[in-house]
């Protein structure tokens, strides 16, 4: 594993759409279908490592983009751990509503292990991002807006391009991040697994252990699928 990415969620739950879904109103956990491939056994290994259950060939969630509920601000922390190559990749959140949307920066994996971002939703889809070292030292503030907080996805940059957990943004519209319902000791988290290299194209070890990310108090939306296309053309009505 390259190095993993750790973000909590605190005084909001949130709910998960699909990036060529559009949302029913019901909760639900629906998994991903088909089930993507993930080759080698690391992301097995450090899952399994930390407690849990999950099998990462069968247990892959239909979870994409992201949406603030209605009880208000949302506070999300990203920590990073430093290895070997974790200097080349970043992630962000972008507008999940938006064709091409920005990209909006939250954290690089250089600035240290241990350091880590905190993100607020404001009035006015204001987002306020947070950055700190390992010892919880402030290192600067950054204001963005607007960030829909109730339609939003995570992106993450790499030497090998940018990648997106919305599948029909990647080329090919082929999966970049899997993610997981958390078990046992990490029941109510959901994992956020990524592969930093094109799985379209055949540069992938579609490993999905590259970047790997813990959301804590998550729901999913039940989702009915639709073509990408479809869903383009709701951003232009």
């Amino acid at each position: 594993m390259k190095h993993r990415l750790r973000m909590s969620v605190a005084a909001a739950s949130l709910v998960v759409l699909g990036i060529s879904a559009v949302a029913s109103q019901a909760n639900a956990f629906v998994l991903r279908v088909p089930q993507v491939p993930v080759l080698g056994g690391t992301l097995q290994a450090y899952l399994n490592s930390e407690g849990e259950s999950i099998n990462v060939l069968t247990d892959q969630m239909d979870a994409q983009v992201w949406a603030q509920s209605a009880s208000g601000n949302a506070l999300l922390t990203l920590m990073v751990s430093l290895t070997p190559s974790s200097n080349v990749n970043s992630i962000g959140i972008y507008n999940a509503g938006i064709a091409i949307p920005p990209l909006v920066f939250v954290l690089t994996s250089a600035s240290g292990p241990g350091s880590f971002s905190t993100l607020s939703f404001k009035p006015g889809n204001i987002l306020v991002i947070n950055r700190f070292d390992a010892g919880a030292n402030f290192i600067s503030q950054t204001t963005f807006g607007p960030i829909d907080p109730n339609n939003f996805g995570f992106y993450i940059a790499t030497a090998n391009g940018v990648f997106f957990s919305e599948d029909g943004r990647n080329p090919g519209s082929k999966a970049q991040m899997l993610a997981y319902q958390g078990t046992g000791i990490n029941a109510g988290e959901w994992w956020l697994c990524w592969e930093d290299a094109a799985v379209n194209g055949g540069t992938s070890d579609q490993d999905y252990d590259d970047e790997v990310l813990i959301l804590e108090s998550v729901n999913p939306l039940a989702t009915e699928k639709t073509s990408l296309g479809s869903v383009k053309a709701l951003y232009r009505k």
